[in-house]
């Protein structure tokens, strides 16, 4: 039963604190649409898309009118391209991009995920001709997004697709440097992806998943963030205690959003996932959380530790508040869409190397990360290698968004707009890397037993 308090609680966390669902995402399988002519492979995905998605945009918008729950943002994802167009009789994927893109601007979704390929032990002839469309893709698209799976605890680390997404992400940000290298922010490397994932720019549908799907994405720093000021100076104890309930309520909501959701387009419910998603706003960081809990500056001694116990205690509060909790669930810490990270980093508290050891325990990567622009391909791999290492070795999922942008250098700052902020660019070390991502081949998976 509903107590007044408990509803009143949620108006107050939507109307002051920054709570919401962060996006619906429908997952649609594409595997139907393999043809060896390129063009009719496209018209096959476009047609798909725009007939499963069709009322995406206007159900999401009559739950929010109804409910009275802000839904930022309705997406697409779909079966990783590099399968689908491994059917095709064509050097390059970019007129299968442009179909996804026209697809989503036709359903009035913000972004198209499933750009994609996963390569963590290998890659077929399909997979290489996708990751070598990926710049142009990026160039020719608003809204499509890319991904790229590398590595897995399983498989291991495939280095020579890490070598060439370092090349990659610096022909992305040279097509697209007139917007200060966009189109990266539109492209993640992944070790241990999940198939489920409502967030961009990793969202994929993957091959195990049903043939449509609705996935839920919620988001509240800002209410845990408010949460923690009423336990100023108390145990860890009761932080995490605090965190789990907060997580709890937050969870409910996208659970009762989904089924609503699913149930009004005739999609099965896919998973709630909890994952606290910061916004530029102010109010809705997740740095400002690691400080509540007394850190005086994001990054300093201590902020690991803190960014555990906040990912942790937040998985623990959203299993108990829905029967399917899934994607990432935890902790993101994107640079540029958070300003207390932004705030932080400018202060040369944070460092990369600080965000590499809070990727250990929070729930992806380095992400939306800006670099300087003269940054070699050699040591954008050489990230991307360190973070499947950390992804593999922990049985996590890691992931690299990573901005290096054109023309600018350490203390500029790159300008995205929106939900994707801007970040100040940040710097790399200089001794090269270049003879280690030479090497190529795949490093070994680790032993599962004997682990310290």
């Amino acid at each position: 039963m509903l107590r007044l308090e408990d509803i009143l609680e949620t108006r107050d966390m939507i109307d002051k604190r920054h709570l919401d669902i962060r996006t619906i995402t429908m997952g649609i399988s594409l595997l139907d649409c393999a043809d060896p002519d390129i063009t009719v492979c496209a018209r096959k995905i476009y047609d798909k898309i725009t007939r499963r998605a069709e009322k995406l945009v206007s159900v999401g918008e009559d739950i929010e009118r109804e409910f009275g729950i802000p839904i930022v943002n309705k997406r697409i994802s779909v079966t990783p391209m590099a399968l689908i167009g491994g059917s095709c009789q064509a050097d390059d994927y970019v007129p299968l991009a442009i179909a996804m893109d026209e697809a989503a601007k036709k359903c009035g979704v913000n972004f198209i995920g499933g750009f994609s390929a996963l390569v963590q032990k290998g890659c077929t002839e399909g997979d290489w001709k996708l990751i070598r469309s990926i710049p142009e893709a990026m160039a020719r698209t608003e809204r499509v997004c890319a991904s790229v799976n590398v590595g897995s605890t399983k498989a291991g680390i495939n280095m020579d697709a890490v070598a060439e997404m370092g090349r990659i992400i610096k022909q992305t940000a040279e097509l697209t440097a007139d917007h200060d290298g966009l189109g990266c922010a539109k492209l993640v490397v992944f070790a241990n992806a999940v198939e489920d994932n409502p967030f961009m720019a990793g969202a994929f549908h993957g091959v195990g998943e049903p043939e449509c799907v609705l996935n839920v994405g919620v988001s509240g720093p800002g209410v845990v963030y408010h949460a923690l000021q009423s336990v100023k100076g108390q145990p860890f104890d009761v932080v995490a205690e605090t965190v789990k309930k907060t997580a709890f309520r937050i969870t409910r909501m996208g659970q009762i959003v989904g089924q609503e959701a699913s149930r009004r387009l005739n999609v099965p419910f896919g998973i709630v996932d909890l994952s606290l998603a910061p916004t530029p706003a102010i109010g809705d960081s997740v740095a400002r959380i690691l400080e509540e809990m007394g850190l005086e500056t994001c990054g300093t001694h201590g902020t690991t530790a803190a960014l555990a116990l906040l990912n942790d205690a937040v998985k623990k509060g959203g299993v108990m508040a829905s029967n399917h909790v899934g994607g990432l669930s935890g902790a993101f810490i994107p640079v540029s869409e958070d300003e207390g990270m932004i705030a932080a980093a400018e202060s040369g508290v944070l460092s990369l190397s600080k965000l590499e050891a809070m990727t250990c325990v929070c729930s992806v990567g380095l992400d939306m990360i800006a670099v300087p622009g003269d940054t070699s391909a050699e040591t954008l791999s050489a990230i991307i290698a360190d973070e499947a290492a950390i992804g593999m070795v922990n049985t996590k999922t890691t992931a690299v968004r990573i901005i290096p942008a054109p023309g600018k250098t350490v203390g500029d700052r790159v300008e995205m707009g929106g939900l994707l902020g801007s970040a100040p660019v940040m710097p790399v070390y200089g001794a090269s890397s270049a003879d280690f991502i030479a090497r190529g081949g795949r490093i070994p998976a680790p032993l599962q037993s004997l682990k310290n």
